[in-house]
């Protein structure tokens, strides 16, 4: 009996950059219900992984990820049914955001509807130049509700709604200009500028990253009254960090810091 490949790749490095790769290229690395498992047991590991410093987040073959597996949902065609799935996707999605460590999401090909979703979800995102971006659920009568949430957090309002309301993809560097990924690569660079993000990343404090983008995502929903409440909060804690002690000290010294990150 042959065996089957995991949906999901997963590898670490000595410096704790988790890598997790969606391998079911055949099928574009749909999310289907078996890839939506695969890829929260692997984030919820990356939880409990205290020495991790970042999930690099990729995919096999010549697309990033289409979205949902259509013929998987049509097949099952219930109430029921379809909010246990948007639930389940939306707790992996709020895994990524609730992460420690910076998720950086490495796209090539393209990235539509859920799959565009991962994209805006991700902290931070890296695209090669024939990538391409939609929510593209509209063309088959299915408006991307709950790709709207990141989408909206990532681009202005009208952009999201033109991408929402007519499914036209967004070149990567439309996507760049908009604010949904941060770099754009040739294909054979894509791997070199994720990591550059990785290493520039992995000099700074993990405590600092992980009190940071907590923060980052928690002010954002608030009003700015509450959301510099909780800022002074969390830069009074993080002084208290030795890392922070060291680095202001550092910087006061002109020396380097000496950190244990």
């Amino acid at each position: 009996m042959a065996l089957v490949e995991p949906a999901v790749i997963e590898q670490r490095d000595a410096r704790g950059v988790v890598t997790l790769t969606m391998n079911r290229p055949a099928n574009f690395n749909a999310l289907s219900e078996e890839m939506l498992s695969a890829l929260q047991a692997a984030l919820d590991r990356v939880a409990q992984d205290e020495s991790a410093r970042a999930v690099v987040l990729g995919a096999a073959g010549k697309a990033f990820c289409p979205g949902h597996n259509l013929k998987e949902m049509i097949a099952s065609p219930s109430l029921e049914y379809y909010q246990r799935l948007f639930a389940q996707c939306s707790r992996m999605m709020l895994s990524i955001l609730k992460l420690p460590v910076p998720v950086i999401a490495r796209v090539q090909g393209v990235a539509t509807a859920a799959g565009c979703q991962l994209v805006a979800q991700c902290d931070l995102a890296v695209a090669s130049e024939d990538a391409r971006f939609a929510v593209s659920g509209v063309n088959f009568g299915l408006f991307c509700s709950t790709p709207s949430v990141p989408l909206l957090r990532n681009i202005a309002p009208k952009q999201a709604m033109e991408m929402l309301v007519t499914g036209d993809f967004i070149s990567a560097q439309q996507a760049l200009e908009r604010g949904l990924i941060n770099r754009v690569a040739t294909a054979e660079l894509l791997d070199a500028e994720v990591e550059s993000l990785v290493a520039s990343i992995l000099q700074k404090p993990r405590a600092a990253i992980a009190m940071g983008k907590e923060l980052f995502y928690r002010q954002r929903e608030m009003g700015i009254e509450a959301a510099y409440q909780l800022a002074n909060q969390t830069m009074a804690v993080n002084m208290m960090d030795g890392c922070a002690q060291e680095g202001v000290t550092a910087f006061a010294e002109k020396r380097k810091p000496s950190w244990k990150l």
